[in-house]
């Protein structure tokens, strides 16, 4: 599954990340990392970006990017 793929309010854990080694470095420069659990905060109304939350960090991602990303649905832990 892709992170693009989970509603507001879901969490993920991240398998996998496809994109080149600059894309991934600036991923792992958020904590976006394999294992890192992620939490769906928010989509835009146009479905373009998400704003997702990795520990205590909220950002905001391109739905192209969330594509690159392969997660596992797991239960939040709020």
């Amino acid at each position: 599954m892709k992170l693009s793929e989970i509603q507001k309010g879901g969490c993920g854990k991240i398998i996998k990340i496809n994109s080149d080694s600059i894309l991934k470095s600036r991923f792992s420069s958020f904590g976006i990392t394999r294992g890192a659990t992620v939490y769906i905060i928010q989509q835009t109304m146009s479905k373009n970006t998400i704003e997702i939350r990795v520990k205590n960090t909220s950002i905001a991602l391109r739905i192209s990017e969330a594509e690159l990303i392969e997660v596992e649905q797991i239960q939040c832990e709020i």
